[in-house]
């Protein structure tokens, strides 16, 4: 038996490894059991007190516990006696009665509405929770709701350039806010869109006319403003969960990709008629054409997928494998043994070299004989599109690639890193060269970004740019290029101080591009310890290469790593997403609190390059305690799952059937009880480690892993966007040729097809059965 300080102790012992991901979920957790009392395969039993008689309706929680106010929410009420006609009732400072919808004595549905205000400065107020009807005592028991404060926290997250380059669209979900740019005057106005706005793309019709084009993540539309005589846009039906807009004007086609059921959808801009539809990888982003191709990269396989532009037909699947060429970076002695890709952030094709360039972190390398933990190098890779074949890597080594511009024309690709605040000149032909000598001489310039006078750092001004640390600019946060059409300007999205720096690039072949002027976007003045969390969350101080966003990205799960030596095994990277309602965290999970995390992980990451400090520890512990779960999408209006449930492999299922079956003759709730479905949501039941008869590690160079059983239950709250699943992977990645393939784009199925009797005996469940209880966890 381990106690958790001992697996502290031994857990600083490899503080010196390579890696140190940010693994905040016990759901990514696998190796030893905390108890070796526990029977394989039993649940821990629940702690058990007396409980009071219950002469009414009585509630016993909520869920999801941590929700957002950027849109609408729908709730789980869990309670006891529950009866047509209760509300629930959220105290000070929202003040609201939702209306219920019940649907047994057990289990009842509200939505919390969009438009909530809440004081600016506060980033999330708590709640209670009661159940009230027209009777004053007529209920019993209180949960807590927390509700982040995501409308007062702008966060620039991409930009296009109008088609004559006079403005600059910059998108802000959270606040539903895109910001038209005027880059002559400086002068910044707010377009009215939709709900989440997500990307942005402008182009030109074949009769010559500009257009904006704007896709949302929680409203199923596509708005086009006319950007000659602006008014009121054309909105056309686009999916739910948009995340990435190419649009071929001469062709009057948009390409969008969308995240709910893992799709990309062209729709027509004459008439708003989707032209066709094509299953891809999941969570979808990065976008770009080539020729009569269109180039999908996912988030969370690290692939790309080239479609035909004409119908969607796939064309290519592209992924590195054993022997890639990797050059630069610490990922370059192990190209033997790359088993996939890590998520594409950003995509431009090339029409003169023939080549697709992608920001990423690079190959992902797995289990080697030196028994080593390893990760990603941020970087360039090259992809040549006629072929399928990934060409290479152009690792860095250290920060994080995020946004790319190309200039075509004169060769140029420029590189927004992130993590280090700065910008990267690459000659374009060096990168595509067949010399790997030629492409390790690829970076011409590296151009530091300087935050404005007077930004808050997040240490004191003398412990940047000593000691091999990056320098304050990494307070920047530069996320998205724009090259001006005849490539002497470059703008500069920076995230984290909210404004667009204007780069003269004339002189950038040289090592002379400089930045000329600042144009601010929109102000910062409110909730500054969560604006220096931010930072930290993507920040390379220490010049590792390692940041959270490295594995989380955007705070979700970016596939997964080889990452862990406490045992040496390959992981799935879990999600942040309401992570911090179920403690313990990090690989094994060890950390009681995410403060202990933010501190532990903190430093691995920078190799203790400083220890963060105590400030440090309390923002970034405040950002990642703010990443809820999205609303689910298979809900109805009134919060409610609806009747029946398309599933990805297109059957149908009940959900209410389903939850009948998991709380009955599935047992599923002995490990993921209500309201978010883990054990690890209840002090008196976390950290239970339980072999539950699972894929310990997927078939991978098994002789190089640590093949010890036992997993923490996960939770199952906001599974329908979660992939890979399992702890090893397995529901989702199989193996073939020595590198990860896609096994199944639908994990939760997987999971039910290989669960055995100790894990809910779910192959018990005849097909519809099965169907019912995955509409069911689709919903939750």
């Amino acid at each position: 038996m381990r106690d958790a300080a001992r697996v502290t102790s031994a857990l600083r012992r490899w503080s010196l490894l390579t890696v140190g991901v940010l693994l905040w979920s016990a759901a990514g957790v696998v190796g030893y059991r905390l108890s070796a009392r526990e029977p394989r395969g039993q649940p821990p039993p629940r702690a058990q007190g007396p409980t009071p008689p219950t002469t009414g309706p009585r509630l016993t929680g909520v869920g999801p516990r941590l929700t957002s106010n950027e849109t609408s929410q729908p709730l789980s009420v869990h309670g006891e006696q529950l009866v047509t006609g209760l509300r629930l009732s959220l105290g000070p400072p929202l003040s609201l009665e939702l209306p219920l919808r019940v649907v047994d004595s057990r289990h009842a549905f509200a939505r919390l509405p969009s438009g909530l205000k809440l004081p600016e400065d506060s980033p999330q107020v708590v709640v209670e929770a009661r159940l009230v009807s027209e009777r004053a005592d007529c209920c019993e028991g209180q949960d807590a709701l927390t509700v982040v404060n995501d409308t007062a926290f702008p966060d620039l997250t991409g930009m296009v350039a109008s088609p004559d380059g006079r403005t600059l669209f910059v998108v802000s979900p959270p606040t539903d806010t895109v910001y038209a740019l005027d880059v002559g005057s400086g002068h910044v106005e707010a377009l009215p869109v939709g709900d989440g706005p997500s990307a942005l793309a402008t182009w030109k019709d074949a009769s010559g006319r500009a257009f904006l084009g704007v896709v949302h993540r929680f409203q199923p539309e596509l708005w086009v403003y006319a950007l000659e005589a602006r008014g009121a846009p054309r909105v056309w039906p686009a999916p739910l969960g948009a995340s990435g807009l190419e649009v071929d004007g001469a062709r009057g086609v948009a390409y969008i990709a969308e995240q709910v059921r893992d799709t990309v959808r062209a729709v027509s801009l004459e008439d708003g008629r989707e032209q066709w539809a094509t299953p891809v990888d999941p969570n979808p982003r990065a976008l770009a054409r080539w020729r009569d191709v269109l180039a999908v990269g996912s988030l969370q396989t690290g692939q790309v997928e080239l479609l035909r532009l004409q119908d969607g037909t796939p064309v290519f699947t592209v992924a590195p494998g054993p022997g890639v060429a990797i050059v630069g970076g610490r990922t370059e002695p192990f190209r033997a043994q790359v088993m996939g890709g890590h998520a594409p952030r950003s995509l431009v094709a090339s029409a003169r070299l023939g080549r697709l360039f992608m920001g990423s972190l690079g190959p992902n390398v797995g289990p080697m004989p030196q028994r080593k933990e390893v990760h990603g190098s941020s970087g360039v890779s090259v992809i040549d599109p006629a072929t399928g074949d990934f060409v290479r890597h152009r690792g860095f080594g250290v920060g994080m690639t995020e946004g790319l511009a190309l200039d075509d024309a004169a060769g140029l690709l420029y590189a927004a890193d992130v993590a280090l605040g700065q910008v990267r000149v690459l000659d374009a032909r060096a990168l595509v060269s067949n010399d790997d000598r030629v492409a390790r001489d690829a970076v011409l310039q590296e151009l530091v970004l300087a935050p404005p006078e007077g930004t808050p750092l997040v240490r004191p001004a003398e412990d940047f740019s000593v000691k091999g640390r990056a320098g304050p600019e990494l307070h920047s946060g530069p996320r998205s290029l724009v090259l001006s059409q005849d490539g002497q300007r470059l703008y500069v999205l920076n995230r984290f101080t909210r404004e667009v720096a204007v780069v003269d690039a004339r002189e950038a072949r040289e090592g002379g591009a400089v930045v000329a002027r600042r144009l601010p976007v929109v102000a910062l003045r409110h909730q500054a310890k969560r604006q220096l969390g931010q930072v930290l969350y993507s920040a390379d101080l220490g010049r590792t290469g390692i940041t959270c966003d490295g594995c989380h990205i955007e705070g979700h799960t970016g596939g997964l790593f080889y990452a862990k030596k406490y045992p040496l095994r390959i992981y799935r990277s879990p999600t942040v997403q309401g992570s911090r309602d179920t403690p313990p965290f990090f690989t094994p999970a060890s950390q009681h609190s995410l403060a202990e995390t933010a501190s532990f992980v903190g430093a691995r990451n920078r190799f203790h390059n400083p220890d963060p400090s105590p400030s440090e520890v309390e923002a970034l512990t405040l950002f990642s305690s703010l990443i809820a779960t999205p609303p689910n999408p298979y809900r109805g209006g009134d919060g409610a799952p609806p009747p029946t449930v398309t599933l990805p492999d297109g059957a149908v299922g009940h959900p209410a059937r389903g939850r009948a079956l998991f709380e009955g003759k599935g047992g599923c709730v002995a490990c993921h009880p209500a309201p978010l479905y883990t054990l690890d949501q209840d002090a008196a039941t976390r950290g239970q480690y339980l072999d539950v008869g699972t894929p310990v590690a997927l078939p991978l160079r098994l002789e190089q892993q640590d093949l010890v059983v036992g997993a923490a239950p996960p939770s199952l709250v906001g599974t329908w966007d979660v992939w890979p699943l399992l702890t090893s992977a397995s529901a989702g990645y199989g193996v073939k040729d020595g590198r990860l393939v896609v096994d199944t784009r639908f994990p939760l199925k997987k999971v039910l097809e290989m669960a055995g009797p100790a894990h809910g005996d779910a192959r018990a469940f005849s097909p519809q059965e099965r169907d019912d209880v995955l509409a069911f966890l689709l919903t939750l």
